[in-house]
């Protein structure tokens, strides 16, 4: 698909997020000082909360070529305990849209991914820490849309929200494949994602929140950057949170990389009422 037949669903993905605000618009009570802690605790990778996440990353353009791709997230995220421990599982199952080499789009589920966190006891009220393991399963529809292997690693995320108008953090795993198909290359990956939030009011906020990735096994990687606008509401016992971000590489090697992509989501917390 060419970069300029993006431009119809580039309009419809922010058509749907400004619906999305208007939604959250009406049902906005305005009680800043009352509503603001939880506006926070939305955006927080690592609350302990249930929480169901869809998030699309519409790539217009990927590296050393012409052709676009899509990746629809659905997560679900799950607090539980082990012992005297807390913990969150958050698991991740991808609808990717990838160009094939026979020049064609495949659609399909992706690999799906498992990671649970220990939440740290940091003794600082509003900053949140969580390290723990992560496995990835070879569950794609179709070879173009995973790596064909099991791959195991580890997940760390910081989440610092101590001051109410600005918040930042990141999130960084890494991840081995350790079995499956012999003739798929071993995947070897970093991920690193840097985030920071700034309260605008009323729920509205501004965000960046791009993904840095490094494949040791070809020593490829991107670098992109990123602003977007956010909007949070509580709707009874729902906390939900639309977002949109343009991204773009500034710095990039390898092929198949986003050169630009739009993200937008809406994330769903269960809170109390």
């Amino acid at each position: 698909m060419k970069t300029k037949y993006c431009i119809i669903p580039m309009f419809i993905s922010i058509g749907i997020f400004f619906c999305g605000l208007a939604y959250a618009e009406s049902g906005y009570d305005g009680r800043m000082g009352q509503t603001m802690d939880v506006h926070i605790q939305a955006n927080n990778p690592v609350a302990d909360m249930v929480a169901f996440n869809v998030q699309n990353y519409m790539i217009g353009e990927l590296t050393k070529s012409d052709r676009s791709a899509n990746q629809l997230w659905l997560r679900y995220a799950q607090p539980f305990s082990l012992a005297d421990t807390n913990w969150l599982m958050r698991a991740s199952l991808p609808v990717n849209t990838y160009p094939t080499r026979l020049n064609k789009d495949e659609t399909g589920i992706g690999d799906f991914n498992v990671l649970a966190g220990l939440l740290l006891d940091t003794d600082e009220p509003g900053l949140s820490l969580a390290l723990g393991p992560q496995i990835t399963l070879p569950t794609a529809s179709d070879d173009a849309l995973g790596s064909e292997k099991w791959s195991a690693g580890l997940a760390n995320v910081l989440f610092d929200a101590r001051n109410n108008q600005l918040q930042w953090g990141y999130m960084l795993t890494w991840q081995h494949s350790f079995a499956g198909d012999s003739d798929r290359a071993d995947v070897n990956e970093g991920m690193f994602q840097p985030f920071v939030f700034y309260q605008l009011g009323g729920g509205t906020y501004l965000r960046s929140a791009p993904i840095c990735r490094y494949n040791f096994e070809d020593e490829t990687y991107t670098i992109p950057i990123g602003v977007g606008v956010g909007q949070v509401v509580k709707k009874d016992y729902m906390m939900f949170n639309f977002f949109i971000e343009p991204q773009v590489s500034i710095i990039d090697d390898g092929a198949g990389w986003p050169e630009w992509q739009i993200v937008f989501a809406v994330n769903m917390q269960l809170v109390d009422p």
